[in-house]
């Protein structure tokens, strides 16, 4: 006679989303603080990471990169996961975590069944924050702070005053 235990609820699944596209959604009440997923994919350099963005011809603020702090970058479109799914938010329920070349995605509050899960993306775009920049990184998070884009606020550099 063999007994299985049983398995609980998966934290989350994946499904179409009010935000964009398809979003991952809390299939039970997950602890503030709670490591929810993994981040995975395969691990790439820049130079592969415009090359894979240039080949499928899509732009590449409509990728799954995620930039790890070492400067390579975590390609979820190949051999990633759910993770790949969540989307941005202005005022976020979770949070990125770096560990090594890992990421993991944590509960920044008590999420409830049924809320979708999301980060702040603070995606670094260098050059000019021009109106089609803007549009191309557009956010639809729909949170009262929302500040439209899902890009990081430029650092604004100071100019030495004259002596």
């Amino acid at each position: 006679m063999t007994t299985s235990a049983k398995k609980p609820l998966p934290l989350y699944e994946v499904h179409e989303s009010p935000i964009h596209g398809r979003g991952v959604f809390a299939r039970r009440k997950i602890p503030a603080g709670a490591r929810i997923i993994e981040y995975t994919g395969e691990i790439v350099d820049w130079d592969e990471t415009c090359r894979r963005t240039a080949a499928k011809g899509g732009p590449i603020n409509h990728t799954f990169f995620f930039t790890l702090n070492n400067g390579l970058l975590i390609d979820g479109g190949a051999n990633g996961n759910e993770a790949r799914f969540i989307n941005h938010s202005c005022a976020p329920n979770c949070e990125a975590m770096e560990d090594e070349d890992r990421v993991y995605i944590h509960a920044l509050q008590d999420i409830e069944k049924g809320e979708e899960l999301n980060y702040n993306y603070g995606l670094i775009y260098d050059e000019r924050h021009t109106p089609a920049v803007k549009k191309a990184f557009a956010c639809h998070c729909g949170a009262p702070e929302c500040t439209g884009v899902m890009l990081a606020p430029k650092k604004r550099s100071r100019k030495k005053a004259a002596a």
